[in-house]
């Protein structure tokens, strides 16, 4: 199971985590977050990550040439589209050699097969919890609504994931296609700072669980 941390912003901080290797890097170009990255990232610094760690741009509803003006910016490997994005949107970005991680925001209303409409256009899904914001509302969705994901395509799961329900999540991931967790506001000290500490024991718990795993 892959580990996304999102709402990076401070250099110090990042390169704290990145001594962690998580699989994905998360910034957030969307000017009413308290997460935005703005003009604190150095485009410099971020383009000396390692390769390993794949980075990632979130957006909501924004236009596609600032999308890909970002992606050179900052040599970003995926766009997160964490709006009302239509299919042809993400079609269009990934034409252009960009990979789409397409967020859709969850409750019990929540329509699973419009999915279909995605799927060709996108490399993985992100499901969210339905909430004020677009995201890093804090809270889980009921997870039982994944039974009513019949796709193949495998997804993120995001939305209030902390150390409490993080053993919850590893046993869902045996049962449905859970490629990875995105987590941030339950790992902060304030918006946009991680508390290191606390990632490197959610990182041992899921890393752990890998190994035994791939060892029985």
């Amino acid at each position: 199971m892959k580990i996304k941390v999102c709402g990076m912003r401070q250099q110090d901080n990042i390169e704290e985590l990145v001594k962690l290797n998580p699989n994905f890097i998360g910034f957030i170009f969307y000017e009413k977050s308290p997460r935005f990255a703005g003009e604190e990232l150095n485009e410099e610094y971020v383009k000396t990550i390692p390769k390993s760690i794949k980075k990632v741009g979130v957006f909501v509803n924004a236009n596609p040439g600032y999308i890909l003006d970002m992606v050179k910016k900052y040599d970003l490997q995926y766009a997160q589209l964490h709006g009302n994005e239509m299919p042809d949107i993400c079609r269009s970005l990934r034409q252009k050699g960009v990979n789409i991680i397409k967020a859709f925001s969850i409750d019990e209303n929540f329509n699973f097969a419009m999915l279909n409409n995605y799927k060709s256009f996108c490399d993985l899904f992100l499901f969210d919890t339905k909430g004020d914001q677009p995201g890093g509302n804090g809270v889980p969705f009921d997870w039982k609504l994944l039974k009513k994901y019949d796709n193949e395509k495998p997804f993120f799961l995001s939305g209030g994931i902390s150390l409490d329900n993080i053993e919850t999540i590893i046993d869902l991931s045996k049962t449905h296609p859970v490629y990875g967790i995105d987590v941030n506001s339950m790992f902060e000290t304030e918006p946009g700072i991680k508390d290191i500490s606390k990632l490197e024991e959610l990182f041992n718990l899921v890393r752990v669980q890998e190994q035994e795993e791939a060892e029985a």
